[in-house]
């Protein structure tokens, strides 16, 4: 319990702490890890190929590459699309730093996009004003879940020949206008950290109907060295493989793919759960007009990876530094995603501004993300929901 007085007579809602984001590993899981342990092959095998495999068929992709983590992931599709030193590449102003740190790695530059105030997502009616003949890519976030625009991203991508990052590290199983996310840009990242849709305990994917970033993403991820004797200079035997780019050790092992392969079998059935607590929530704070629940475009079905809740400060007596430490000490794990990413001190050190996206500061001094997991009891979920509605109506003016 936690040992801080919660408000209103010191007895928190909850006797034991509850996590804001949660793996679920059941015995198949296990059994399945095991069974490798127990095998021929702990790195690289035979069960990254199946994993890769099930990870495009779910999603309707020809291609998918898995690597080491989401980070190295976007590292290697700014390496398929050819980013390097000069080139400028559009990123939503509120993700998770590896959204731009990816282009900073090819020696690129990050030009930071407002975000749509109702969605959270990058404002597709504020990217063409970003566009100059640096430009060459976007790399769009589907942050919560919630899937961003990505025709009208693409249709602005045509236009001036760009290419489309899709970061769908939250976005694993949701869906655009009907469609599994991941077909539609020209390459698109999931990730497996244990708090995503399905994890891998580390890893990540790039998914592609391209054969020719397949093919980069696939030699990038291995040190740059191919076996294949097309590629080669010489060839002295079956022992032979070059290296014939600079390329990075991001593979990942047999070991994880396993665990993958397992969790994309729960997928559908997490999404499902996900689904009907934020239902649950969203019907339950209804009444609470000090705080806005998520919006979801018509074209969206997210799979919900987190919940994020906007205070209206102007109707608290406190401000939402309050909030948080309030609901900690109802054993409520809560966490804030994310700090606009120019407001981080290594990106002020390299000449960014704050001030630059005045919408996405505004929502990160209100948001706050609250529990959503599958493994969350039906208790989990109430008491979640009574943990808020008791600091809202504690620190209500």
């Amino acid at each position: 319990m936690n040992n801080e007085l919660a408000i209103n007579g010191g007895v928190p809602i909850r006797d034991t702490y509850l996590s804001y984001g949660k793996q679920f590993i059941d015995e198949k899981d296990i059994e399945k890890v095991v069974e490798i342990l127990k095998g021929d092959y702990l790195t690289t095998g035979p069960n990254v190929a199946e994993f890769e495999k099930k990870v495009a068929y779910y999603v309707g992709a020809k291609y998918a590459v898995a690597v080491s983590n989401g980070t190295a992931a976007l590292h290697a599709a700014c390496y398929a699309a050819g980013i390097k030193e000069g080139d400028e590449v559009l990123v939503p102003a509120i993700t998770f730093a590896a959204s731009s740190n990816c282009v900073l790695y090819c020696g690129g530059k990050p030009i930071f996009v407002d975000l749509d105030p109702q969605t959270y997502n990058i404002d597709v009616n504020k990217i063409e004003e970003k566009i100059t003949a640096r430009t060459k890519a976007i790399i769009p976030v589907d942050f919560s879940g919630q899937s961003i625009d990505i025709d009208k991203i693409m249709e602005i991508a045509k236009k001036y020949n760009l290419i489309v990052i899709e970061d769908a590290a939250h976005a694993l199983g949701s869906e655009y206008k009907g469609k599994k996310v991941g077909t539609i840009a020209d390459m698109t990242e999931f990730s497996f950290h244990p708090v995503k849709p399905v994890t891998t305990a580390e890893g990540g994917v790039i998914v592609t109907n391209s054969k020719e970033y397949y093919d980069k993403m696939m030699l990038f991820r291995s040190h740059g060295i191919t076996r294949d004797s097309e590629l080669m200079i010489e060839n002295h035997g079956p022992w032979y493989y070059e290296q014939i780019d600079l390329g990075y050790n991001y593979r990942i092992t047999d070991l994880q793919c396993a665990l993958g392969i397992s969790q994309m079998d729960k997928l559908d059935s997490f999404i499902k759960r996900r689904r009907e607590i934020v239902k649950r929530y969203n019907d339950a704070f209804k009444e609470l007009d000090e705080l806005k629940t998520p919006f979801e475009a018509e074209f969206s079905n997210s799979g919900w990876h987190i919940y994020v809740i906007v205070l209206d400060l102007d109707k608290l007596s406190v401000g939402r530094k309050e909030i948080f430490e309030a609901l900690q000490k109802e054993n409520i794990g809560v966490n804030v995603h994310y700090l606009p990413v120019y407001m981080h001190p290594y990106y002020q050190s390299l000449g960014y501004k704050k001030g630059k996206c005045p919408v996405a500061e505004d929502l990160y001094n209100r948001m706050i993300t609250i529990p959503l997991f599958p493994s969350m009891s039906d208790y989990d979920v109430e008491s979640v929901i009574n943990g808020v509605r008791k600091v809202i109506n504690h620190y209500r003016k």
